[in-house]
């Protein structure tokens, strides 16, 4: 169904229906789903709808939901503070005859993300997505705020620490891998939960040179991969990964990499609060404080000694929307269950009950959305809730400032650096994508069952529209077809940005 507004809009929204359907009637999409609205905000009318109340797969753009209910909930000023905290006294000579407990908050970006001003840095495409073109490492130490919690420790006056070094998860469970990447769900977010491997490959039949980011002895690697000719495929597995009695790890990576420029891979951590707990003791001994870790102390009283805090809500919100990170949006939900609701046993239905009421609370019609995680692996909306969501957070002069400024920008950065960058329309679709899909080894392919775009664009004429487009089922080659579907999408959204009034 297509409708024009009662502004005279109906000129515009045949050309948008001509060129949506030109690029629907693209052989590629013959078997594909589609489903949009377009609204004009200040009219509050849509001037394209099709499929609007169907149910789509909605990929990333779910983080829309997830991350604008926390900023509602917690609030762009919110910060976390990872503490740490002395049990039992400190001596004249500074033994401490207790333990230093590290004390998990939720805070995702305990990384070298925090930068001087204040903001966290990121890059296009995250190192979280290791096997995408582009996928690049945020400069600096990944230790960054594990070493500020130490110099703090050492300022304290603790040169020996007779007990152990202990991180408290106590704020939610640790364990469950999100559905995008696979790295573990945790209250304790140290580099994103991986380690940076960087393969430089070598002459042709011998061993590449891995070095690892952080270094650090949790993960000790058997290198089995050969470097191939150039131009052959990487081909890289983990044949072995053995934890040891500590819970460090030694991990044997086979398989080969062409001859050429360096790759990018990350081991996903699987235990993040023993990662916590290995790179914080050894920052503080790399700082002059012993740790025994012969013994554990009483947890009796605590002392703070330590506190590290985040930058502003608002900049966690920008990260995770700009560059789709899958982590700290699939942790939301479990934060909000364990502080909004209070629920350190059962946060994943609490963070989603907290949700619904926050839906509830803005006069949503929730039975067009659906969702189980906090990124977009389980999820359905159609795409008239999206819009009216999407028009519900531009009514919220505290929060949309935040928010819009979050999205990435078509043809400019974040997820949409690459779409449309040519485009008239580049710089003022503001939006988040998703993407979902599987192997088709029946054809040698990749099913994209889920593609879609949503934000808001500022058309040339000075209006500005809220958004929701998704395509559907769309099978083709490996390499290019997700990429397509996107480049497809962006192609809708610059039309809408050019439509005459």
């Amino acid at each position: 169904m297509v409708l024009a507004s009662a502004l005279g809009l109906a000129q515009n929204t045949a050309s948008l229906e001509d060129g949506i359907q030109a690029i629907l009637h693209r052989p590629e999409f013959r078997h594909a789903r589609f489903g949009a609205e377009f609204r004009a905000l200040d009219t509050g009318q849509p001037i394209y709808r099709m499929n609007e109340q169907q149910f789509f797969v909605p990929g990333s753009t779910t983080k829309l939901l997830t991350e604008g209910t926390a900023l509602s909930l917690l609030g762009p000023d919110h910060r976390f503070h990872t503490r740490v905290y002395r049990t039992g006294s400190i001596d004249s000579s500074g033994i401490l005859d207790g333990n230093l407990v590290l004390v998990a908050s939720g805070d995702p970006n305990l990384s070298n993300r925090l930068q001087p001003d204040g903001t966290l840095a990121f890059q296009n495409v995250d190192h979280s997505y290791d096997s995408m073109p582009g996928s690049a490492v945020v400069p600096g130490d990944p230790l960054a705020a594990i070493r500020d919690l130490a110099s703090q420790v050492a300022k304290s006056g603790i040169k020996r620490v007779n007990g152990r070094v202990l991180v408290d998860i106590s704020l939610f469970p640790q364990g469950t891998r999100e559905l995008g990447t696979g790295v573990v769900i945790s209250p304790i977010i140290v580099n994103d939960n991986v380690i940076d491997l960087v393969i430089t490959p070598s002459t042709e039949g011998s061993a590449p040179q891995i070095k690892t980011s952080p270094q650090t002895a949790y993960l000790q690697l058997n290198n089995q991969i050969k470097t191939g000719a150039p131009g052959s495929k990487i081909a890289l597995r983990i044949a072995a990964d053995v934890a040891g009695p500590e819970g460090m790890h030694t991990v044997t990576v086979s398989g080969s990499v062409p001859a050429g420029p360096p790759i990018h891979r990350t081991y996903r951590v699987p235990e993040p609060s023993v990662f916590a707990q290995t790179t914080f003791m050894e920052a503080l001994r790399e700082l002059g404080v012993a740790v025994s870790a012969n013994s554990t102390a009483p947890d009796s009283v605590r002392t703070e000694v330590a506190d590290h805090v985040s930058a502003p809500f608002r900049e966690e919100v920008k990260v995770t929307l700009k560059v789709s990170q899958n982590l700290h949006a699939s942790m939301t939900p479990y934060l909000l269950g364990a502080t909004v609701g209070a629920d350190h046993d059962h946060p994943l239905q609490s963070g989603f009950d907290a949700e619904r009421e926050f839906l509830q609370s803005a006069g949503l019609d929730i039975s067009g959305a659906s969702q189980s995680d906090g990124a977009g692996g389980d999820a359905f909306y159609t795409p008239a809730f999206m819009v009216e969501y999407l028009v519900y957070m531009s009514k919220q002069p505290a929060l949309f400032p935040v928010f819009y400024n979050a999205l990435p920008i078509l043809g400019k950065d974040g997820t949409l650096y690459d779409i449309q960058p040519n485009s008239p329309a580049a710089g003022h679709v503001h939006a988040k994508t998703g993407t979902y899909g599987t192997a088709d080894l029946l054809n040698h392919s990749t099913m994209v069952t889920g593609k879609g775009i949503a934000g808001y664009i500022d058309r040339k004429d000075g209006r500005r529209l809220a958004f929701a487009a998704y395509i559907n089922m769309v099978d083709g080659d490996p390499e290019t077809i997700a990429h397509r579907v996107g480049d497809a999408l962006g192609e809708i959204a610059a039309l809408a940005y050019g439509a005459d009034r």
